[in-house]
């Protein structure tokens, strides 16, 4: 096809297993599939997720690393790739409806400041997901790594008492399905690349709102999703580099002093709370992996000081 798509669709794969290919599938359903064009980026993957994927109206772009980049520069990869005027961002354990992606790039497209769009996320049990958040405070960071919204005294990160069943305007979207301008993505310099997984989306959000463009969350694209889909499988890995990436956050929006005590909350509370409650649950195996994730914590803590010094990206 020589027609330039209306949208590109990234996709970011590490050991998807059978789910990347059935998230190809619902996209070759999709209402105008002809004007979409997919790329999976594929991180390495060790699973044989890349073969004998599904066909799609447009040839499927698929871009191998020799190595696990991370989500965030496998995103600005693929992005990269492709020209068309709007971008989504889309996990491989999602499932679009068939009207989801002309449903998000309308609104998209609808205002000129709308910047960043989100769907309606729907577990396996048909249940819409709470995916939909507040931009965090710093004071609001420390306060959640210490559990202080567990017991009711500060607001949770996500809109939990929200049941995401109407269109909105939100300060922040899952990274699950983010859809985004073109034009504003690359203005932004994409994501920032020092977030390995987790929290680039918070970043990116809060970064198109501080440019003047809004985001919001359209109830009428809804996606399936699995949630954790291909990071279950390593637990440990996925609780250190949430944190990790947290800190980054914190440092980048916040301040190093900001940083340093979450750093601080984080191996003295964050990590033994959980410590606590797997062993409460009598599960050695968890609280095993919660121990691995402090240690990866604490031999990443030079390189994270270094990072947090860097000059900012984005």
């Amino acid at each position: 096809m020589t027609d330039r798509p209306v949208l590109d669709v990234v996709i970011v794969n590490w050991n998807g297993g059978a789910l990347l290919g059935a998230c190809l599938a619902s996209l070759a359903a999709v209402r105008d599939a002809a004007t979409v064009q997919v790329t999976v980026v594929d991180n390495a993957s060790g699973d044989g997720s890349t073969c004998n994927l599904p066909p799609l109206p447009r040839p499927l772009r698929l871009i191998r690393n020799a190595a696990n980049l991370g989500f965030g520069r496998a995103c600005d990869q693929g992005a990269a790739a492709g020209d068309a005027p709007a971008i989504l961002f889309l996990n491989p354990d999602t499932q679009v409806a068939p009207d989801a992606l002309a449903c998000a790039r309308a609104a998209l497209m609808a205002d000129p400041r709308t910047g960043i769009v989100g769907a309606r996320l729907v577990d396996p049990d048909g249940r819409t997901a709470r995916s939909c958040a507040r931009t965090p405070s710093g004071p609001g960071l420390l306060a959640r790594a210490l559990a202080l919204d567990r017991l009711g005294l500060v607001r949770p990160h996500f809109l939990l008492d929200w049941d995401h069943a109407e269109d909105r305007a939100v300060d922040q979207v899952m990274g699950a399905f983010l859809m985004i301008r073109r034009d504003l993505f690359q203005a932004l310099g994409g994501f920032d690349p020092r977030f390995f997984v987790y929290w680039e989306d918070v970043d990116l959000c809060a970064r198109a709102r501080a440019a003047g463009f809004s985001v919001r969350h359209v109830a009428g694209a809804v996606a399936g999703h699995v949630g954790q889909g291909t990071t279950r499988q390593v637990r440990a890995r996925r609780l250190f580099y949430f944190l990790r990436s947290q800190i980054l956050y914190a440092g980048k929006h916040h301040g190093a002093a900001m940083a340093l005590a979450l750093t601080v909350a984080s191996l003295g509370a964050q990590l033994p709370l959980r410590l606590a409650l797997a062993l409460a649950r009598r599960s050695p195996g968890e609280a095993a992996e919660v121990l691995r994730a402090a240690g990866l914590l604490a031999a990443a803590l030079p390189g994270l000081l270094r990072s947090l010094l860097a000059r900012p990206t984005g």
